[in-house]
């Protein structure tokens, strides 16, 4: 047995009771990841239903509606482009697709790759409140050039500048998210951002359920068309409107010498206004030591911070992989044959299919609910890694159903031959859905945020936005392509590659749980970061006193 003295060299907080001495209730042995926290939450004993913490929800609120843009864009988009009235107005194939209206769905990727390039800067220059704010301006001028177009050029530059502004907004946000929640509750906090997709979703798929009752009228078609449309303002008009009054990041102003106003947000919000507060102490301490006055942040043309040594490879790598697997996960692909199967099941009305769109929207949207929720809970790696494994058994199940269900008839058409089946099917996508929501949707803001240094986390962030859409653009463009040559069983693919990411996940993703943001360093500089960060102390905590002994410290895998 050792003595606790100093705290400060230990690492972050699990939260797992082993015993509790039988002589004294309010003396407990734990198993923690993080001593110093551990130590400082025992002291405060941080609750999530005060005054304070509630004025940090709403902080977090204005900036998690910046995840809702992509989810009503998205929404929106697929529904408008099957309305026979805006087809006709832009001249567009009544029948099928054409290279127009890929472009108008690729312009807004290649406008969100453009705002990728300049989001790191305009986030690290004046701060992250000023990064949401301008790109919540863009999106709100894209809207309004988007909504009152007359032809399909201006369509088009609008459609650039929201996929500009969906870049720079959440750039900004989720790096605001991470840096200011609450380290006891950073991850259910910060994981619920992604989650704010289907805040997005799922009016962007009501709005036109209602709107389609009234569809026979032409002239009523076009105006819904253009409520659609003007409603994509409103997430962001919402920001732009309430970003101002936030706090700044404590992080953003501790790397530009503003110690004291820094210490004043931590204060307020993690310490129920107590400077004194051993959490906020240790926050303080922490940044300190960890944050320059002079990193990369300080220079938008440089991104080597990213690169430039064995610790930051590391954090990028998993930060660019976070982004590819969040795509590349089958989320798309899985619901190819979805229209068959509806079809197949006897559903062929367009208002029951957008009902069914929405109600997989709510679904998606509650399991990725309860993901964020419980993340601090079950650890990062346990929830990506059985929700994966949970997906590759799902994708086996729709692939028997599709080899067995699946017709191509003399015209092309394909057909699904079994009313069964295809509910049965679609049934499946709807789970798949859930799983990957509950495992995937907190994470993926989260997980990649976290990993990365202050000095590269908007850079990173920018990265991550880029490869995201390099892997989108794969699955717009090439899954029709693949599953016109193979069919089903271009869904072996993804049963590997989806093995794949379980085998990459269990070898290469540390765990983050209960760690500060700062505390990261530690577990990267090790020779093996992935059994270092499953390191866990056991240790002796004494009601307020705090830790008053550490057992030991061992691998716990």
């Amino acid at each position: 047995m050792t003595d606790l003295s100093p705290v400060e060299n230990s690492s972050p907080e699990a939260v797992q009771t082993s015993a509790t001495t039988a002589k004294d209730p309010i003396t407990e042995v734990k198993v923690v990841a993080n001593v110093a926290l551990a130590d400082a939450t025992a002291k405060q004993k941080p609750s999530l239903w005060t005054r304070r913490m509630f004025q940090l929800y709403l902080c977090l609120l204005i900036a998690t509606l910046n995840a809702a843009i992509n989810g009503y864009d998205g929404s929106v988009m697929g529904s408008i482009n099957s309305y026979v009235q805006y087809r006709e107005y832009f001249h567009f194939s009544l029948t099928g697709g054409t290279p127009s209206t890929g472009i108008v769905y690729a312009i807004f990727t290649i406008g969100n790759l453009f705002g990728a390039a300049i989001a790191g800067p305009c986030s690290d220059w004046k701060g992250r409140r000023w990064g949401m704010f301008f790109g919540a301006a863009v999106i709100i001028i894209g809207a309004c050039v988007q909504a009152t177009a007359q032809n399909l050029a201006a369509f088009m530059i609008g459609r650039f500048m929201l996929g500009v502004g969906a870049a720079l907004g959440p750039s900004a946000a989720l790096p605001y998210v991470s840096e200011m929640a609450h380290p006891s509750f950073r991850g259910s906090m910060t994981g619920v951002y992604t989650t704010f997709y289907y805040v997005g979703a799922i009016p962007g798929t009501f709005i036109p359920y209602g709107t389609s009752v009234s569809m026979n009228d032409v002239l009523i078609e076009h105006r819904n068309n253009k409520l659609q449309l003007w409603c994509q303002m409103t997430f962001s008009g919402i920001v732009l409107i309430s970003v101002l009054f936030l706090p700044e990041s404590p992080r953003w102003l501790i790397a530009n010498d503003r110690h004291d106003e820094a210490l004043q947000v931590m204060a307020k919000y993690h310490g129920e206004d107590n400077p004194e507060s051993p959490i906020v102490q240790l926050e303080l301490r922490e940044m300190m030591e960890e944050i320059s006055l002079t990193g990369a942040d300080k220079r938008w043309w440089d991104f080597r911070e990213l690169f430039n040594s064995r610790e930051v490879r590391y954090r990028t790598m998993l930060t660019i992989v976070m982004s590819v697997f969040g795509q590349w996960g089958g989320n798309g692909p899985v619901s190819y044959y979805y229209p068959q199967m509806l079809t197949g099941a006897g559903i062929e009305n367009n208002h029951t299919q957008l009902l069914l769109q929405g109600m997989q929207s709510v679904l998606s949207f509650a399991g990725a609910l309860i993901g964020a929720a419980y993340t601090d809970r079950w650890g990062r790696r346990p929830q990506l890694l059985i929700s994966t494994s949970i997906v590759v058994v799902i994708f086996a199940v729709i692939l028997a159903l599709n080899a067995t269900n699946v017709a191509t008839l003399a015209d092309g058409t394909i057909v699904a031959k079994s009313p069964a089946k295809a509910k049965a099917e679609i049934a499946m996508i709807f789970i798949f859905g859930f799983v990957f929501s509950l495992g995937w949707t907190p994470m993926q803001g989260l997980y990649a945020v976290e990993v990365l240094r202050f000095e590269s986390r908007s850079k990173g962030m920018a990265l991550y936005t880029l490869f995201g859409n390099i892997a989108s653009f794969y699955n717009t463009f090439v899954t029709g392509i693949a599953f016109s040559g193979a069919g089903y069983n271009y869904y072996y693919l993804f049963i590997f590659w989806d093995l794949f990411e379980v085998i990459f996940i269990y070898f290469f993703f540390v765990e983050t749980k209960n760690r500060t943001l700062e505390e990261l360093t530690e577990i990267f500089n090790a020779a093996n970061p992935v059994k270092f960060s499953l390191k866990k102390a056991e240790v002796v905590i004494h009601g307020d006193e705090g830790i008053t002994e550490v057992l030991e410290k061992e691998p716990v895998v």
